[in-house]
């Protein structure tokens, strides 16, 4: 019985082990949401593109919002919507 759970505990952290998350650092560059302009100045649906880079991004988004020269385009409503249409809450900064 001993043997079995000892069996089980080392499956299960094996298993855990498995699935953690690797963190990667973002490099924040405004220039990789360039793919989301089109959606954020038209009507435009969003691109797979577009909303993988605006998922990619996100830990930046509040530091192009204190820039004013992108805080014009990014704080719109369309920005939020293309955010929202793209799974990607807007950030409260």
């Amino acid at each position: 019985m001993k043997t079995s759970l000892m069996v089980v505990c080392t499956l299960l952290a094996l298993l855990l082990a498995e699935e953690q998350v690797k963190v990667e650092a973002v490099t924040c560059s405004p220039a990789q949401l360039s793919s989301c302009v089109s959606a954020i100045t038209s009507s435009t649906p969003p691109s797979k593109l577009c909303c993988s880079k605006i998922k990619e991004q996100k830990p930046c988004l509040c530091q192009y919002l204190k820039n004013p020269n992108l805080q014009k385009l990014i704080n719109t409503p369309n920005a939020r919507k293309v955010a929202s249409t793209c799974g990607t809450p807007f950030p409260k900064c």
